[in-house]
C-alpha cells in the first residue's frame, strides 16, 4: 500500500501533481516522460484520474487525448502542503517551524532573504495593528 504525504497523496502522486504544476498542463503521455522511474502509461493515467477524484486535477480534451491541469494555482497547492507540514511537524506552529529552518546549520540563508523576512513581518505586525 502507497505511504500517504499531506492532502493524503502518495508519494507517486504528489510527483505527478508537482509535474502538472511545473508543466501547466500535460497529456499522460509528457507526464510518463518527466517521471524519473516512470511506471507504465496505464499506470500514469489510472493515477491522473485518481487526482481527478481526489479534485487536485481536471481535464480538457484535446482532440482524442486529454490534457490534464491542476485544480488549483501553485501557490495554493504550497500553502495548503505547508500548513499539513507545520501541523504534522511543528504542532501548527510557524515560529517553530522557522526557528528550526533558521537554527539548522545546513541552511543557507542570505542576508538579503533574512532582510526580506525581516520586511515581511514587519508588513504582517502593521496589518494585524489595522
Amino acid at each position: 500500500m502507497p505511504r500517504m504525504i499531506g492532502n493524503g497523496l502518495s508519494r507517486r502522486e504528489r510527483e505527478i501533481l508537482e509535474i502538472l504544476h511545473r508543466l501547466g498542463r500535460g497529456t499522460a503521455t509528457e507526464v510518463m516522460e518527466a517521471l524519473p522511474d516512470a511506471p507504465s502509461y496505464s499506470a500514469v493515467r489510472s493515477i491522473l484520474r485518481i487526482l481527478e477524484e481526489k479534485g487536485h486535477a481536471r481535464h480538457e480534451e484535446e482532440g482524442k487525448r486529454y490534457a490534464y491541469l491542476p485544480s488549483e494555482p501553485r501557490q495554493n497547492a504550497g500553502r495548503n502542503a505547508l500548513q499539513q507540514v507545520m501541523q504534522t511537524f511543528f504542532g501548527g506552529s510557524l515560529e517553530s517551524a522557522v526557528r528550526t529552518f533558521l537554527n539548522d546549520s545546513e541552511a543557507d540563508v542570505s542576508e538579503e532573504e533574512l532582510e526580506r523576512l525581516t520586511r515581511i513581518i514587519e508588513d504582517a505586525k502593521k496589518r494585524e495593528s489595522r
